[in-house]
């Protein structure tokens, strides 16, 4: 009876170790539990060291911690007619435990279901190109619509993320198409725009060296212009002077001296090869002149008084070096000067232009 009684009190120990331990509840600091007791809600349970009465009690933790959902890939129609699969991600955090538990079945399926039909409703609203390029109004656009509907199950959607866009095939090879169509016409414009700008610059180039050849020929003529006007002003003024110092040197000679000279002059002419000789004075007045040397009498001082005085005044100013020195840096100054790269560049085309020929 002993060992009966020994096993029985075993037995009710181990039972009731049993049951203390199936009562006993550990919530994970990431976790918040919720006892159900007969099938009524008693509370929630803090993280730690928990016990509640087995068999009648029910505890459900559920994690708060943010939570990533994988949106699977589907296909989408745009506002287009462009198939389009497309898929995304979801980052949920469970804010209201008894909302999450109570009020929805399974709150990440319910979360899943809802983002594929409001990203169907998103996209299909949008072009194919907005899809492409607009993936963060995308994004803005589906987490506020979660978060709107979620918002009564205790769920707090995050972040929604587009992972992939992925047209299908036929729309793959028409947007190569589009691509390289759009490529050429660009390349066609620049192509265009560049001739545009080439025969541009060629004419003003070629303009500017008609200019430049045209200001170079005007002022070669003007100085070679002037050059001559002063060299002529200058010989007029130089015979002037010798005719001024011929007829100063003269004027002590008297008609014998003038008729000495005269007979050498024909001496020297006598002593030439010419068969012709012309006498660029008259001949009767040599021969009167000679005729006076030989009996005639000195002029008297009366005859020398009413020679005539020439007026020096018509032979008019000599100008000096200076003067002449200061005309030509007007002349200078007074024309468009002409940098020697100018030059340079003109003497080239004009080099190159004959070697073109016609195209």
């Amino acid at each position: 009876m002993a060992f009966i009684e020994t096993l029985i009190v075993i037995f009710l120990i181990l039972v009731i170790i049993a049951i203390f331990a199936k009562g006993v509840v550990i919530v994970q600091p990431y976790e918040q539990g919720l006892q159900i007791r007969l099938g009524q809600y008693i509370g929630r349970m803090n993280p730690g060291f928990r016990w509640i009465v087995p068999f009648i009690s029910e505890v459900t933790k559920l994690d708060l911690r943010t939570q990533v959902i994988d949106v699977p890939s589907q296909e989408v129609i745009t506002k287009d007619n462009s198939p389009t699969n497309v898929d995304a991600i979801i980052y949920i955090r469970v804010i209201d435990p008894e909302k999450a538990y109570f009020e929805v079945s399974n709150y990440r399926l319910a979360t899943v279901a809802l983002a594929q039909t409001s990203l169907r409703g998103i996209i299909g609203d949008m072009e194919l190109d907005e899809v492409l390029y607009n993936r963060d109004v995308i994004n803005t656009k589906l987490r506020d619509i979660l978060d709107s509907e979620t918002d009564q199950w205790g769920v707090k959607v995050e972040r929604v993320e587009i992972k992939e866009v992925d047209p299908v095939e036929q729309v793959k090879n028409a947007m190569t198409e589009q691509t390289a169509a759009e490529r050429a016409r660009r390349a066609a414009i620049l192509r265009a725009d560049g001739d545009k700008r080439s025969a541009i610059l060629k004419a003003e180039g070629l303009r500017q060296s008609m200019i430049l050849e045209a200001e170079g020929e005007r002022q070669s003529r003007v100085l070679k212009a002037e050059g001559e006007r002063l060299g002529r002003i200058l010989q007029a003024q130089g015979e002037a002077q010798g005719l001024r110092i011929l007829s100063v040197g003269s004027q002590p000679l008297d008609n014998r001296a003038m008729t000495v000279l005269s007979l050498n002059a024909l001496k020297t002419m006598a002593n030439g090869q010419a068969t012709k000789i012309i006498f660029p004075f008259e001949i009767s007045q040599l021969i009167r002149q000679g005729a006076k040397f030989l009996g005639a009498t000195e002029e008297t001082a009366a005859d020398i008084a009413g020679r005539p005085v020439m007026d020096e005044a018509i032979l008019g100013d000599i100008p000096k070096r200076e003067e002449v020195d200061a005309i030509l840096k007007e002349i200078q100054d007074a024309i468009p000067q002409v940098s020697e790269d100018e030059l340079k560049d003109t003497s080239k085309r004009k080099v190159t232009s004959p070697e073109k020929g016609p195209e």
